[in-house]
């Protein structure tokens, strides 16, 4: 049985909130899975999404406002990433929490 946590701060519950809003979208998970992979130009991203660069920079933009992204200017070109590389661990856990799972099978959850 793990340790009782002390109760989580309504800041950190706003902030939580906040970042798992900002990839409640299918466009946006579908550019955070990709940017597990490395940094991406805007452009490739434009190109996966498939929507016109007036949207994606939306979606970029309020990712990078929740701190799930980073953007870098290079020359004509602006490059993006992800903030923390601990996304990925993140979203293998929410994949555990499947309707059809019974009990969690990976040290997330210790």
């Amino acid at each position: 049985m793990t340790a009782k946590q002390p109760p989580v701060s309504p800041e950190a519950t706003a902030r939580r909130v906040e970042v798992i809003k900002a990839l409640a979208h299918p466009s946006r998970m579908l550019i955070a899975e990709t940017l597990m992979s490395g940094e991406k130009c805007v452009c490739d991203l434009q190109a996966l999404v498939g929507a016109d660069m007036s949207t994606v920079s939306k979606h970029l933009t309020l990712m990078r406002k929740a701190g799930v992204l980073t953007c870098e200017k290079r020359g004509l070109n602006i490059y993006y990433r992800l903030a923390c590389s601990c996304l990925g661990t993140f979203l293998r856990c929410l994949d555990e929490l499947a309707p059809d799972a019974t009990t969690c099978e990976t040290d997330c959850c210790d």
